[in-house]
């Protein structure tokens, strides 16, 4: 897999959707991002993952301290991460009690657990940890809604969980969204398009981009 950037200390990799970040259990699931990466760059080293389902810039660190560094940066939310998405219906609407703020960013705030019972699946519960999204509305339709995200917590499954608690599942998401809902895409509408942070060895300020051109309107994938 050839990275989009890379440098002594770092890569940055567009993960494609059905791919695993990280080995899974059984050997089903042992081929991921991070076993094709480290075929070509043997030193890399997992720092953050993405869903299987969701596609995306993905970070990986060369090296130990590498490794240890940028995961500083995760750990003290110095890494700007924005996602795209579509969903079902227009959150603006049942949404506008909740005022935006002066850039169109309204917020999330729903704790995070993991339902045990029904494991991987997460859900809102007030034992779950704090957790928090900003969302704003690029572009609707009558069924749909295209959608920027930041997720300001990094809790497994959050943005997909969070835009269903409102009421919003994302399109194609099997987890989260009713079977009509699954139906109108053949793989989850999910895409982290933007990443930026300041290097951790050269202090330079670093931000990459992997859009898409997704849509509010069926076939919301362009060709």
């Amino acid at each position: 897999m050839t990275p989009i950037h890379e440098d002594e200390h770092l890569l940055v990799l567009d993960k494609p959707s059905g791919l695993l970040s990280v080995p899974g259990r059984g050997p089903d699931k042992q081929d991921c991002l991070s076993k094709r990466v480290q075929d070509r760059y043997p030193e890399a080293l997992i720092v953050h993952r993405l869903d299987q389902d969701t596609s995306g810039l993905l970070l990986m660190a060369r090296g130990i301290e590498a490794q240890r560094r940028l995961s500083k940066l995760f750990e003290t939310r110095q890494v700007k991460k924005r996602y795209l998405a579509v969903v079902a219906g227009q959150p603006e609407q049942t949404q506008a009690l909740e005022l935006p703020d002066e850039d169109g960013w309204r917020t999330i705030d729903g704790p995070i657990l993991l339902d045990w019972e029904r494991r991987p699946l997460h859900i809102i519960h007030p034992d779950g940890k704090a957790s928090r999204s900003r969302w704003r509305a690029l572009q609707t339709s009558d069924s749909a809604s295209l959608i920027e995200l930041e997720p300001v917590t990094g809790r497994t499954h959050q943005l997909r969980v969070h835009l269903q608690s409102i009421g919003h599942p994302m399109l194609g998401d099997s987890l989260y969204a009713p079977p009509d809902i699954q139906l109108l895409s053949p793989r989850l509408l999910l895409h982290a398009q933007e990443l930026a942070f300041v290097h951790p060895f050269t202090e330079q300020a670093l931000a990459f981009k992997a859009p898409v051109q997704w849509s509010a309107a069926s076939p919301f994938i362009a060709p």
